[in-house]
């Protein structure tokens, strides 16, 4: 990601989490995962992009979900509620995995 970031000129603020501990004070559980935060940094999303999903046939790739929180964020208005995510799980360095993680093994 670090590449990308430099060779698409991302212009957003990207965080590298060498120590895993953004991922944890959010609850982070997979990738992709959206977080939207109001203008003084409380936490207004956490969900999923929108309803599309990996396999053919799924919905299309419209950033709705998203998309629909940056609105109501920029508008002063709540959020609608997130849906979770569905991506791969994130690698958790060994024995720090966060408790909230342990119970989504199977």
């Amino acid at each position: 990601m670090v590449e990308d970031a430099k060779k698409y000129g991302y212009t957003f603020p990207y965080v590298f989490d060498e120590d895993q501990v953004v991922a944890k004070a959010y609850s982070a559980a997979c990738t992709p995962e959206f977080y939207v935060l109001t203008p003084d940094h409380t936490l207004a999303y956490h969900g999923q992009f929108d309803a599309s999903r990996p396999k053919a046939g799924s919905a299309p790739v419209t950033g709705q979900d998203l998309k629909a929180a940056m609105d109501a964020v920029l508008a002063g208005k709540p959020c609608p509620p997130g849906r979770p995510s569905i991506g791969c799980n994130i690698k958790w360095t060994p024995g720090k995995e966060p408790p909230y993680f342990a119970s989504q093994q199977i």
